[in-house]
């Protein structure tokens, strides 16, 4: 099975926007849990305009599947966040402070003392770490080099491409998963993954291990509600 981490920060989101504590970030996340998700996934910004730094000490005491944090390992705050909170998964995204949403993985050759020093303070405190990663084979190499876990697809083009041919846009994240298989890795995926482009993505992608899904998610749930929204995101991601 294909684990289905939900992201929760549009639930965040929508709980600012009034200032109290409607809806509720770990209700949520825990009913999102019962409803079927294997994890949550959080990614808090430096701004907290969605995930509270607040929010994520309390969800590691609230939920009881996987606990991934993403972020940007720059900011000191957040390796102390990752630190104290002791998620099982850590991935290691290349945002910027302002950034409304990530828009590439890193490149692991450029960054490649960055990351290999802070994937070794993550690792050593025994939390496992994920690298997001564009479909780029030849930085597969690079990107196991520099200790981590596993690899997170940057999903953006091929679920752009997707609509016209999705085996076509499947092809350089098929590549790039063949590879890192052969280097050890494991593959999660991750960003604008909905139920049009999924089943081909759990179909045909090879070792794909998790993918993290938010604002479609939310969406979706916005018709269908919370449970029936897990049921039809658990149903695009059985393998035909």
């Amino acid at each position: 099975m294909i684990a289905l981490s939900i992201n929760i920060n549009k639930i965040a989101t929508l709980r600012n926007a009034r200032g109290a504590n409607l809806p509720d970030v770990c209700k949520a996340a825990m009913d999102i849990e019962r409803f079927g998700a294997d994890g949550i996934t959080v990614h808090p910004r430096p701004d907290e305009r969605h995930i509270r730094y607040a929010d994520v000490y309390a969800l590691k005491k609230c939920i009881k599947g996987e606990f991934n944090i993403e972020g940007n390992p720059q900011h000191a705050a957040f390796i102390k966040l990752v630190l104290a909170v002791q998620p099982q998964q850590v991935t290691l995204v290349p945002d910027t402070t302002d950034q409304l949403t990530s828009n590439q993985g890193w490149n692991p050759i450029a960054h490649a003392d960055f990351l290999k020093s802070h994937i070794a303070v993550f690792k050593a405190a025994g939390i496992r770490t994920s690298l997001f990663l564009d479909p780029k084979p030849e930085w597969v190499v690079a990107a196991a080099a520099t200790g981590t876990d596993r690899i997170e697809l940057y999903t953006e083009m091929y679920a752009q491409q997707a609509v016209k041919n999705s085996r076509q846009a499947l092809q350089p994240y098929i590549e790039t998963a063949q590879e890192a298989l052969r280097y050890g890795l494991g593959i999660n995926a991750g960003h604008d993954l909905n139920l049009e482009n999924l089943p081909a993505l759990a179909n045909h992608l090879p070792g794909l291990a998790e993918v993290s899904i938010g604002h479609a998610f939310i969406a979706d749930a916005l018709y269908f509600g919370l449970q029936n929204t897990l049921g039809l995101y658990r149903r695009a991601l059985l393998k035909n």
